[in-house]
Order: structure tokens, then sequence, then C-alpha cells
């Protein structure tokens, strides 16, 4: 077996805490070389693998982290495609699920794994999560069946011995290890002993169809989250903003808002200017049945979108994705009531 033949995982280092140091005599957070990788993680020099690294420059602090970063990491993935078996992208947490849920739209007919890991705390702290996350994460890009087509084959989070879906996902937690929470559909893998995968849940990709990688996006968007006593003009300012194109409507439960005959009449109004409203829950867990309550299907009658059971994350990434394709307001309606990534979960 020559050296060519071993399984290859390209490491993509945008910033976070996984990638910082210590400077022993400031004692602030430093990001180091990931050509020295193998010199903090020396358990890499164990896998038979092929790993090559690509570090931002400078790194950006997931704070940052916009939609032209995302294009930028859609063009790495796209130009090294041919010549790695998966991708691990180490990135900082805060904006995470986001970044994984606007990847799982542009890289459409993905065939191989795109795991984002990072970690709490520096890789070369003494109790650091981040030394488990990327090893796990590199054998997760690398693993395939026995018929060489890759086990996940779809954009995902690795964290705290969890894989899920990047679309699904949302930070919990912004001080213990168990950072993420994938509330609405249940794990991908879960690391222990083994690596345990649960097949079932994994998408399946079209074999026949090429990678088709997009680079468009439009964020012309704003979220409104209800709660009681909200005023009149603060939500007639929201949807009269200059250049709006849609809204993420966080509601009440399974998908309940105000009665109130100016606030609907405000939605319906929105709608009839083109503008796309979508309805997600303020409940992390659960989904909008607009149908369920009287509450909800004056909704409906106001032209708001049911977002069933997707994350803020996902509801928003994919709205960029779709509004920068110049795509018209039917198809975009459309779009968002069909899962194409595998975000959202349609009631049977």
């Amino acid at each position: 077996m020559s050296y060519s033949d071993y399984p290859s995982v390209l490491l993509i280092y945008t910033g976070g805490t996984i990638g910082m140091r210590r400077n022993p005599e400031t004692g602030a957070l430093e990001a180091f070389d990931f050509d020295q990788l193998q010199e903090h993680v020396p358990e890499l020099k164990r896998f038979n693998y092929r790993i090559s690294s690509y570090q931002f420059n400078p790194p950006i602090d997931s704070s940052d982290m916009e939609p032209s970063l995302w294009t930028k990491l859609v063009r790495i993935i796209t130009d090294n495609y041919e010549e790695f078996d998966g991708f691990v992208i180490l990135h900082g947490t805060d904006t995470m699920a986001y970044t994984a849920s606007a990847l799982s739209f542009m890289l459409e007919n993905l065939k191989k794994p795109v795991i984002l890991t990072g970690s709490q705390l520096p890789i070369d702290m003494l109790r650091t999560d981040g030394k488990e996350n990327l090893i796990a994460s590199i054998e997760i890009a690398a693993a395939k069946h026995e018929d060489g087509a890759s086990i996940v084959p779809e954009v995902c989070i690795f964290f705290e011995n969890q894989l899920l879906r990047g679309n699904r996902t949302t930070k919990i937690n912004a001080e213990n290890f168990n950072a993420f929470r994938s509330y609405n559909y249940p794990t991908l893998a879960t690391a222990g002993i083994h690596i345990k995968y649960e097949y079932d849940r994994i998408l399946k990709p079209d074999y026949q169809k090429s990678l088709k990688s997009h680079y468009l996006y439009d964020t012309n968007i704003a979220i409104l989250t209800l709660f009681p006593g909200i005023q009149e003009n603060i939500i007639s300012t929201v949807l009269h903003a200059p250049g709006l194109k849609a809204i993420v409507l966080k509601t009440y439960g399974s998908g309940n808002a105000p009665q109130k005959r100016w606030f609907i009449d405000l939605l319906k109004d929105a709608t009839t200017r083109g503008i796309i409203i979508v309805n997600i829950s303020q409940c992390p867990s659960g989904m909008v049945e607009m149908e369920r309550y009287e509450t909800g299907l004056h909704l409906l009658d106001a032209g708001v979108i049911s977002g069933y059971d997707s994350t803020v994350e996902s509801v928003i990434t994919k709205l960029m994705f779709l509004l920068g394709h110049g795509k018209s307001e039917e198809e975009i309606r459309h779009l968002m009531t069909v899962p194409v990534a595998g975000e959202f979960t349609i009631p049977v």
C-alpha cells in the first residue's frame, strides 16, 4: 500500500479556541501555526492517514464569521474535493452552527464528510477537550464503507463524543464541554470505545450527481422574536426596514402568536409586498403546527410559512442561500417547505 493510498483528510483551521495556546510570558491566548499540529497533538502520528492543513491567515474569531468566509470555505473544499476523502473544519463555537447550516446548502450533492469541530479549552491545556474532538473528527472524516463510499457524506458537527447533523444543531452551553445539541434530530454517531454509526439516520447522496458548489447569498434578513407586550411600532419598523426580503418570526409554543388585528394586518401587508416570513418556535424542542390552534391559523391566512422543527441557524442560512440565487418569491416559498439537506422534518 503506497502512501497515496492511505485515507486522506484536509484540516481547515478558521480560528477559535482549539487553535490557541497560552503565551507563557503574557498569559494571553494566541493562535499557533497549524503546520505544527502534530507537535501539539502527537497522537495524530498513530493514524495511517495523509493529513494536510489549510490555515486562515489571520485566524477569524467565530464572532466575526460571515457569509463571505463561508464562500471561502466552499472554495477550499471544492478546490480540494478530489484530493481528499474528507474535511475537518476547526471553528470557534459561537457561530459554528451557522457555518455548518450554511455549508449544508452551499455544498449541493456532497458525497464526502465535512466535519466541524472545536473546543472549549485551548488544545495545549491539560484538560482540553480539543484533542478528543479533533482525533474523532478526523477518524469520522476518513471513515468509509467496504465499497469505498464515505460513511457520513454530509456536513456535521462533532463535539463531546457526539456527531450531529450540522443544520440541526444549536450551541446551548458556553461553559461545559457539551456545547451543542440537536433537539429535533437524533445523533448520527457516538464515540465511545468504538465509533457507533446510526446508518439509518445519515443522508444518502445521489451518487449519479456531481458536487455542485454555491457561492451566492443575500443577507437582507431579520429575526423578529415575539414577547408579551411587544409594540406595534416596533414590529412595523422591522417589517418596513429598507431592503428587507425575509423575516424569521420566532413565535410561542407550536407556532402561536397574538391575535391582535394590527399584528395580523402588518404580517399580511408584508407578505403581500413580497417579504418571506418563516415561523419557527422559541422552544428549542418541538415543531411549529400552525393548524393546531386558531392563533396559528391566523398566521397561515397572513401568508406566513411554517419552519416546522428547523433551527434558527438553519432557517437564516437557507433564506440567505435562496435569496442570493435570485429565485422568485414563489420558488422561495416552496423551497422553504421542502427539506433539501435534511434540515427539518415534515410531519406524517
